[in-house]
């Protein structure tokens, strides 16, 4: 039993690859068959001491997709909050154990491995490894409150620190069909995969005064939302990241979780405009911004108008602050979404045919990487892809990857692009070719087998 836990943990480690349908507007016939797999997501603040005494504090959250009834894995992500590290974040996989010990109580013992930097933190190559025991007690059927211990190290950097932490719980399911049968007619009583009923690319801006000289700084940020309906009128919950991609400040990241609510003021005239206000919370910095610790909140006014079924088009204004270090920036964004399931049109059941969407975990070897001082070394990132499928053929794929191995700590970058790859009932090899492009017009081909 330990030996086939252990092969199905290292296969879930090599790909860690999820192809699942989701749903389209489309004809309606009977169901295929539905499979979920029971899912644990965890969020949690720790205090971690650095070299010279001072405290960081980190904020992770990680998504735990079940293995067998005592093991879960998933990606997991981890950002300064408090101290004077803010821009810092970590992303990688965490392998999870979990054990009931007595009744309402569970015992779970897990590591993390990752890689990223930023904050001027003393990360060295950005691989961060957290061993952790949380002892968690049932709040209700579904969540969780548990009290942690922890290591957080960098092997090639200074940060080694032993600590206790809080974390929240809860329990939820990843519902999916098989790849192969994308394009079937399907009913559906709620969202599939992660439950976001839209996702969209994003591109805004954050205008701001230094407080220690007064000078006048523009970011300019391209990123991407999630997001899902809720069961009350015009309110949707979300996630969103964004990176600097103009400006003076290289390095600078945000990722907020937000709830939105907005309405159709003229909706005999104009149906589908709808304004309202969206405030969203996280951690964020980088790039020399003086985000002191890295929490930040913003608020803001939004206004939204779908141009074509499936799909939405928005703006927003806003302000988005620190906690500490005295940040403040006037914000405006710009976005446009996909509405991954149909329920966004009002229907109880979703209705439509299969689409195939992935994500994958991916490691990465740049042979040649160049450096600021001119050199050039080989470097490793561990990262996260989306890849969805707008016919059976052609894909669109958003990335994320961050150092953790080659002198670059800091490194990170977003792509997004677009690839063909054969069809999986073709009889051929899986061949794929991808073109991405990123920040600063980056580009990049792969043929992969």
């Amino acid at each position: 039993m330990r030996s086939a836990t252990l092969r199905r943990s290292l296969a879930w480690l090599a790909g860690l690859g999820l192809a699942f349908g989701a749903f389209a507007a489309g004809p309606v016939s009977a169901p295929p068959v539905t499979t979920a797999i029971p899912t644990s997501t965890l969020l949690g603040f720790e205090s971690v001491r650095m070299p010279q005494g001072a405290r960081l504090g980190l904020v992770g959250t990680t998504v735990l997709f079940e293995i067998d009834e005592a093991w879960g894995i998933g990606p997991a992500i981890y950002g300064a909050a408090t101290g004077e590290r803010g821009g810092l974040f970590v992303g990688g996989v965490e392998l999870q154990h979990r054990m009931a010990i007595a009744r309402s109580w569970t015992l779970a013992t897990g590591v993390f491995a990752g890689g990223g930097g930023g904050g001027n933190a003393p990360v060295g190559g950005g691989l961060m490894l957290r061993p952790a025991a949380t002892l968690l007690y049932d709040l209700g059927p579904t969540t969780q409150l548990g009290l942690s211990w922890s290591m957080v190290k960098f092997p090639s950097g200074q940060i080694d620190g032993r600590q206790l932490g809080l974390a929240f719980a809860w329990r939820g399911d990843f519902q999916h069909h098989d790849a192969g049968q994308a394009g079937t007619p399907v009913f559906a009583g709620r969202a599939t995969g992660l439950g976001f009923d839209r996702m969209g690319i994003t591109a805004g801006t954050h205008r701001y005064t230094d407080p220690g000289d007064a000078s006048v700084h523009r970011i300019g940020l391209v990123g991407a939302r999630a997001e899902r309906r809720t069961g009350i009128e015009g309110v949707t919950l979300g996630l969103e990241a964004a990176a600097a991609a103009q400006g003076s400040a290289a390095g600078y990241m945000e990722i907020l979780g937000s709830a939105g609510w907005s309405t159709e003021p003229l909706g005999q005239v104009l149906p589908g405009l709808r304004v309202g206000a969206r405030a969203a919370l996280g951690t964020g910095g980088g790039g020399a911004v003086p985000t002191g610790g890295g929490a930040m909140a913003r608020l803001s006014a939004t206004i939204e108008a779908s141009p074509a079924k499936g799909w939405t088009i928005g703006a927003e204004l806003g302000r988005t602050r620190s906690f500490n270090g005295g940040w403040s920036a006037r914000s405006t964004q710009l976005w446009a979404g996909l509405d991954l399931e149909p329920a966004l049109d009002g229907l109880s059941e979703p209705r439509g045919p299969i689409v195939r969407s992935e994500w994958s975990g991916v490691l990465q070897h740049l042979t040649r990487a160049e450096r600021k001082d001119g050199g050039a070394r080989p470097l490793d990132t561990i990262g996260l892809k989306l890849t969805r499928f707008v016919t059976p053929n052609l894909y669109l794929t958003g990335q994320a990857h961050s150092a953790f191995a080659g002198g670059a700590g800091a490194y990170s970058v977003g792509l997004v692009g677009a690839g063909v790859a054969t069809r999986a009932d073709a009889g051929l090899p899986g061949a794929r070719f991808v073109a991405v492009f990123g920040q600063a017009g980056a580009f990049d081909l792969q043929v992969r087998r």
